[in-house]
């Protein structure tokens, strides 16, 4: 399991969640990319400390298995992210 990043982080990507991944787990669109996107949890870097998670303006940040229904697509999005 690790965290993931839902829904409510697109458009925002806000950094605060970086700074306080302790394994630098959390990367984001390349520069070059819109700026429409979010950022993403590298499933096999996260150690699952969690935080990330109060660190979240937005309130995006879950454990995978606590995703609410409506962005479970999430999971799938933030795994293909990495290639996975």
């Amino acid at each position: 399991m690790s965290y993931v990043i839902a829904d409510p982080c697109i458009a925002t990507c806000d950094t605060a969640c970086v700074d306080a991944c302790p394994v630098d787990a959390i990367h984001g669109p390349p520069d070059a990319a819109p700026r429409k996107l979010q950022l993403y949890i590298d499933p096999s870097e996260c150690i699952c400390c969690a935080a990330c998670v109060p660190k979240c303006p937005v309130s995006a940040i879950f454990d995978e298995d606590d995703v609410p229904a409506a962005w479970r697509d999430a999971i799938a999005r933030n795994a293909s992210f990495f290639g996975r």
